[in-house]
């Protein structure tokens, strides 16, 4: 069982801090200083390109697609914030609802079964939809903790389904409160096919991707907030271990999805450098999170996906300056088109790969 390297000590404060939130009574924000790594900007394997601008806008008939799951048909699935899952012709006509989850779903993975559908929902955690539209909630908390922000999951072959839970402070509603405040609240969990939960790994700030490799060798889990990916690993001589999968990555690395071999992630925008210089100025950070909503820096549109081999290496880096594609949250291949998902849009992007693009 992969739970050598639990911070046991941290995890019971992640849990006490969790215990305190009371939707009805404000959380203190208490914002922690840190030293993020240099950041290089758009530059090498991930140079600035325009290779999304050409994509096809699919219309979803609502909003905010974040996540892609391919279903056995090669059909492409996603969650909208209204709580429908919908489902996707190969051509791109209007999307069929296939079930309606409720709250708002953010991870779409298919299930092993090939049949029904694990939803990460942020609202309600974590569920099953079956093909005849009836929704199962699979786990909603951890010893007497509820989840917050379910965000992303994968299923392995025999059914285990790995999934992050981003905070145990904020909600979806208050993401970017989390990471000003970088309390470190996100982690990893395992869910047995008995419906046993474990702590994989614990202390992110804003867990995010999850994606198994091939084999099932090692999971991998996006921590948003420090702008690396982690990996632990599952089997070999290493199991039971974790390390760094890549780090100091130029943007907010977000799903994580593996196909065709390799891992596709999603960046919703570049690294912020003005951002990045609060990070040991708590105080400018709290000044930050008073600020009304229209005050707080603006979200770069700039699209940005990528794809990784199972060593790390940048395979495809695909990107939009100019953000008729943007907020992208999400990529999936299948054959020999990609489809970009997004926590904001109205529509899911489509974009041909002819070849692998890396610049």
């Amino acid at each position: 069982m992969v739970l050598a390297h639990l911070r046991r000590g941290y995890q019971w404060a992640v849990l006490a801090s969790a215990a305190s939130f009371d939707h009805n009574r404000p959380v203190v924000f208490q914002p922690r200083k840190w030293q993020p790594p240099r950041d290089h900007g758009l530059v090498g394997p991930f140079a600035v390109n325009d290779h999304l601008r050409a994509a096809a806008l699919w219309d979803t008939t609502g909003t905010g697609p974040e996540d892609v799951a391919i279903d056995g048909r090669g059909r492409p699935v996603s969650g909208l914030r209204d709580g429908r899952i919908v489902r996707f012709s190969p051509d791109g006509g209007p999307p069929e609802t296939i079930g309606d989850v409720g709250g708002r779903p953010l991870g779409v993975e298919l299930d092993a079964d090939g049949e029904s559908f694990i939803i990460c929902n942020a609202d309600i955690g974590l569920q099953r939809l079956s093909p005849d539209g009836s929704v199962e909630v699979l786990a909603h908390g951890y010893r007497g903790v509820p989840f917050l922000l379910t965000n992303n999951a994968a299923v392995a072959g025999d059914g285990t389904i790995f999934f992050s839970v981003s905070s145990h402070r904020w909600p979806l509603s208050r993401y970017n409160t989390d990471l000003l405040e970088r309390s470190a609240t996100g982690a990893l969990y395992r869910r047995d096919t008995n419906g046993d939960l474990d702590v994989v790994l614990d202390g992110l700030v804003f867990a995010n991707g999850v994606a198994l490799a091939t084999a099932e060798r090692f999971v991998l889990v996006a921590e948003l907030g420090s702008y690396r990916i982690h990996r632990v690993w599952l089997k070999g001589p290493d199991a039971g271990s974790h390390d760094m999968f890549c780090e100091n990555l130029p943007g907010l690395p977000d799903n994580l999805n593996l196909s065709d071999g390799l891992f596709w992630c999603g960046f919703p925008r570049p690294r912020d450098r003005k951002l990045d210089a609060t990070a040991n100025l708590p105080h400018s950070r709290a000044l930050i999170h008073r600020l009304p909503a229209g005050l707080h820096p603006k979200v770069s549109r700039h699209g940005f996906v990528a794809a990784f081999d199972e060593t790390g290496t940048v395979i495809a880096n695909l990107q939009d300056s100019t953000g008729r594609v943007g907020f992208t949250t999400s990529a999936i291949s299948h054959g020999r088109l990609l489809y970009v998902g997004s926590l904001r849009e109205p529509h899911l992007a489509v974009v041909a790969l002819a070849e692998r693009l890396t610049g």
